[in-house]
C-alpha cells in the first residue's frame, strides 16, 4: 500500500475541499470560503489549520510573495483513494469484496450505476495492491 497521508480532522478536511476547489489561495481567502464572516480569529483558526496539514505534508505553502499562497499537494481522488484503501485494510484484511458487497446491496444502484460497475469489472486492469494477482 501507497504511504497513507496522516489523520485528518473534519475541519482539515472542509480546508482541503476549499483548496481542491479553489488552489491557490491566502489564509484570508480560504477564510471567506469557510465561515460568513472574517473575523481575525477565523482567520487565525485556518492558518492553524493550514500549519498542521502542511506538518502532515498535505498543503503546500508559497513563501515567495508577502501573502503566502496555499496548494493542496494531494488531489481529491488520492486522498480518497488512500482513505478507501486504509478502511479496506482495517476493516476487511485488505480484500475489497465485503466492502463492495455491502455497498451493492444496501445502496440503490441506478441501471447506469450497474453498467459502469460492470465496465469496471470487465475490464483488464493489473491490480495495484499488494499481493493480488
Amino acid at each position: 500500500m501507497r504511504d497513507m497521508p496522516a489523520r485528518v480532522t473534519a475541519a482539515e478536511l472542509r480546508l482541503l475541499k476549499v483548496l481542491w476547489e479553489h488552489p491557490e489561495l491566502s489564509a484570508r481567502e480560504i477564510t471567506g470560503h469557510l465561515y460568513s464572516r472574517t473575523t481575525n480569529s477565523d482567520i487565525g483558526t485556518v492558518q492553524t489549520l493550514l500549519a498542521r496539514l502542511e506538518a502532515k505534508g498535505l498543503v503546500r505553502r508559497d513563501r515567495s510573495q508577502h501573502v503566502h499562497r496555499f496548494v493542496a499537494v494531494i488531489s481529491r481522488s488520492d486522498f480518497a483513494g488512500r482513505q478507501l484503501e486504509e478502511m479496506v485494510d482495517k476493516l476487511a484484511d485488505g480484500s475489497v469484496l465485503p466492502l463492495l458487497a455491502h455497498l451493492v446491496q444496501s445502496a440503490e444502484l441506478s441501471d447506469a450505476d450497474k453498467a459502469e460497475l460492470r465496465k469496471l469489472l470487465n475490464d483488464d486492469v493489473p491490480s495495484k495492491r499488494k499481493g493480488a494477482k
